[in-house]
């Protein structure tokens, strides 16, 4: 029998950041009182692999453990319960028809004619019944709003889903904008009636609705709002703009959110809730000793959700040193055209992110190279450590056309001496991964948790604590090693390894304050309440730095 009961939440006027968030922080409100839970998302908009699109489209690509491309929203889900995402916590519409067409190609169907109702509603079901047994709620966020043409499949599944199950194992939490009129200083509640309208159109009827709010919501409007939308007046549940994402879960559970969804699974007496660890990190948020400040050197700037992990990470760094991180986003493509000293001058950390194609990589080797010849604390991430040691290679080791095989693939001709080159094969587990550069784009790179051994001594085997650790990954171009003595023997050591010591994982200047590149995304594990290692000890470098200024 199935264990896990379903909560499903939709929205309607509403950011997909609200409703992310609110599942996010009903999780971890839910986990405070000892139950399981899991978080999945079901994104009806997105028809094409994540790992193919554009940052500047659809933000960054979060990479689960076993090497899933996946919505950013999963990024909030761990960050907020501590679960590690699966490949099975994230489907696309684009996931479900290839399953369906190639279900069909196979004889699956045994000829019938494919159909959005049963084969495509069916597909949606099986997904949402993987690891039901589990845990002892499962929450699965609808992506996009209610009456969308592309979400039809997804909310038909959902209902039909809530009636194949036993009565009680599944509720609809729906969230809506309660918009705020300046001139008349009145709250409007029919976006929010129109909005479930809609929902009970097509046959699902909110049992919770929360209603995102500039202002506090009076009891007439809560009555209102119940009277008209069908739903009691205690599960009209008030999300109001908070200073910090992180205060969320503290103020749902002050509005009642846990309490309205253990109501409506007729729970009780439930467990209390043990909210201890958000209290702290709230107590982190807004009291702290002091700021830093620190540049991130990126190409995707316009677009601060294509580094959303990477901005989290940073500020979890700031809780575990008690300091507030203020984030300033600088084009790298600024520093092929300027000196980047006035630019950098007055920062006390420099992070340089991952990215694909050669465009203003040129503007991160001289980011890399004013953080190494000023003793500015350094952070390179994938792509940002690659450029950090072309940068040696360039400039230390005087390998003047130092490069990427990858910049080269771009232009179609040979200009560089690839330090850099196009990772054509690896060991995952047992078994050996080959690759080819004409290969499809779309998951085709070293994708998801590996191990790396690091060096006895080194910096960053202090920072870990350890010798042995395991990162994700998402790249296709790795630093040669062919390189290595020559570079080390300037003084940039390959501290980190893989365990069969062929790709370099970390590499690291031995005199310089902190200068540290690693080939995975640390910023993927990073939690409120359990800050990286890496990203803790970078800031406590960036504070050192401070008080030298």
């Amino acid at each position: 029998m199935a264990r896990a009961r379903y909560i499903f939440i939709t929205g309607g006027v509403v950011s997909s950041l609200g409703k992310g968030l609110a599942s996010a922080a009903l999780g971890a409100l839910l986990q405070a009182r000892g139950f399981s839970v899991r978080l999945r998302k079901l994104d009806p908009y997105l028809n094409v692999d994540p790992g193919t699109m554009s940052p500047f489209e659809h933000g960054e690509v979060f990479v689960t453990d076993d090497g899933a491309e996946t919505d950013l929203d999963l990024g909030h889900y761990e960050r907020f319960t501590g679960v590690p995402a699966r490949l099975t916590d994230s489907v696309s519409s684009g996931r479900i028809y290839s399953n369906v067409l190639e279900r069909e190609r196979r004889g699956d169907y045994l000829g019938k004619t494919i159909q959005v109702v049963p084969h495509v509603t069916n597909e949606i079901k099986d997904f949402l019944k993987v690891g039901e047994d589990e845990v002892d709620f499962m929450l699965c966020e609808i992506g996009g709003t209610v009456g969308d043409i592309e979400g039809l499949p997804f909310f038909e599944a959902i209902r039909q889903f809530s009636h194949d199950r036993a009565r009680g194992q599944c509720i609809f939490m729906h969230l809506t904008l309660l918009p705020y009129l300046a001139a008349s200083g009145e709250l409007k509640t029919k976006p929010t009636q129109h909005s479930v309208k809609e929902l009970q159109s097509i046959g699902i009827a909110p049992d919770i609705l929360v209603c995102r709010s500039e202002q506090p919501i009076p009891d007439k409007e809560r009555e209102k709002i119940a009277l008209f939308c069908n739903v009691r007046k205690e599960h009209v549940v008030a999300a109001y703009d908070l200073k910090s994402i992180y205060e969320a879960p503290l103020a749902y559970h002050h509005e009642g959110l846990d309490q309205a969804v253990l109501d409506a699974f007729q729970i009780s007496p439930a467990p209390r809730p043990d909210l201890t660890v958000w209290q702290d990190v709230v107590d982190r948020i807004h009291n702290t000793d002091g700021a830093v400040n620190i540049a991130i050197v990126g190409k995707y700037v316009q677009l601060e959700d294509a580094y959303k992990s990477i901005k989290e990470a940073l500020i979890h760094g700031g809780m575990a040193n008690r300091v507030k991180v203020n984030v300033e986003w600088v084009d790298a493509e600024i520093f092929e055209r300027e000196d980047p000293a006035p630019h950098l001058e007055g920062f006390h950390a420099i992070l340089v992110p991952g990215g694909f194609g050669e465009r203003g990589t040129e503007g991160k080797i001289r980011a890399a190279e004013f953080a190494r010849t000023r003793n500015i604390p350094y952070l390179g991430i994938c792509l940002g450590m690659q450029m950090a040691v072309i940068e040696a290679a360039r400039n230390v080791a005087g390998m003047k056309d130092a490069g990427s095989e990858e910049f080269d693939h771009e232009a179609g001709r040979k200009r560089f001496e690839p330090v850099v080159y196009h990772l054509k094969e690896w060991v995952q587990g047992n078994e050996k991964v080959q690759r080819n550069v004409s290969d499809d784009k779309g998951g085709t790179m070293r994708l998801g948790a590996y191990d790396a051994v690091l060096k006895e001594g080194s910096r960053v085997a202090q920072v870990y604590g350890t010798t042995a650790i395991d990162e994700r990954h998402r790249h296709r171009y790795e630093v040669d090693t062919k390189y290595r003595e020559k570079l080390e023997a300037c003084g940039l050591t390959f501290s980190g390894m893989s365990p069969d010591g062929r790709l370099p994982e970390i590499v690291e200047w031995s005199d310089h304050p902190w200068f540290i590149g690693v080939q995975y995304h640390p910023e993927l594990k990073s939690k409120p309440f359990a800050p990286h290692p890496l990203f803790a000890d970078f800031v406590r470098a960036a504070i050192e730095t401070s008080r030298l200024v």
